[in-house]
């Protein structure tokens, strides 16, 4: 009687210990899966992980993003999006040149752009999409650009839309004056009245700089320039000689 009753002691005492054994393991299970449910749903979890998305997306990119709409994405961080592309996620640094044109600083009525601050492209940003050219390298920006209002569908009429191009078409002569850019390949030149003449620029378009598109302002001659050149000067306004056939630029020489 005395051997039965040890046995059944011993047989329930390791019963006893396997249950108590399975249900710390089952606690600390759902323990860890609760741990790990709060932190992936936690506001500091989300945040980073947006930031690693940011800054894995925009790494060693480098490019121009034309006609884009910039969105704020985290402090210093924005996404440019441009139809038929993905979604780009770039950095602004201290270098970045922001120009503003109404939406992000500045007067839209201006006849050129104006510096802007990365405080005041971010309360823009936030504020909704920012219609803007942006030129990109290593994944942060050299220079965000807004496009002015005239080149946004549906402004038919105002300066640099649509219609205000189309009056070049066919123009031939030569104007002296301040060329304004106006959307890719596209400029005007102002007189001393103040009287706009819009205008193309081709591939064919000869380009000459003294000192503010390109090249030397004490050099002894002009230098040929790149029309990427020309549209960054005239962004500011640059004073030139424009020679036009059919509404195109046939030659483009600036006031030394």
């Amino acid at each position: 009687m005395n051997r039965r009753l040890r046995k059944a002691l011993v047989v329930t005492t390791a019963i006893t210990a396997g249950l108590l054994m399975t249900a710390c393991q089952n606690e600390d299970v759902d323990d860890n899966a609760s741990a790990a449910s709060s932190s992936s749903s936690s506001p500091a979890a989300s945040a980073k992980g947006a930031e690693a998305v940011a800054s894995g997306t925009g790494k060693g990119v480098s490019g121009s993003f034309k006609n884009g709409k910039v969105t704020h994405l985290a402090p210093g961080k924005y996404i440019v999006s441009v139809p038929g592309r993905t979604d780009q996620a770039f950095f602004i640094s201290e270098d970045t040149k922001i120009w503003g044109a109404g939406g992000i600083c500045g007067d839209a009525k201006g006849q050129s752009a104006t510096e802007c601050t990365e405080a005041e492209l971010e309360a823009a940003a936030k504020k909704g999409a920012v219609s803007a050219d942006v030129e990109m390298k290593d994944g942060a920006a050299v220079s965000v650009t807004e496009q002015p209002a005239g080149e946004q569908p549906g402004s038919a009429g105002q300066p640099g839309s649509a219609e205000g191009v189309a009056e070049g078409k066919g123009v031939n002569g030569t104007w002296f004056g301040n060329v304004s850019y106006l959307a890719p390949g596209k400029y005007t030149v102002s007189d001393i009245k103040g009287v706009e003449q819009a205008f193309f620029v081709s591939e064919d378009t000869e380009i000459w700089g003294a000192g503010d598109i390109c090249g030397d302002a004490e050099g002894q001659s002009a230098t040929e320039c790149t029309e990427a050149e020309l549209e960054r000067a005239a962004r500011k306004g640059v004073g030139a000689e424009v020679t036009l056939s059919n509404g195109i630029a046939t030659r483009i020489v600036e006031d030394a």
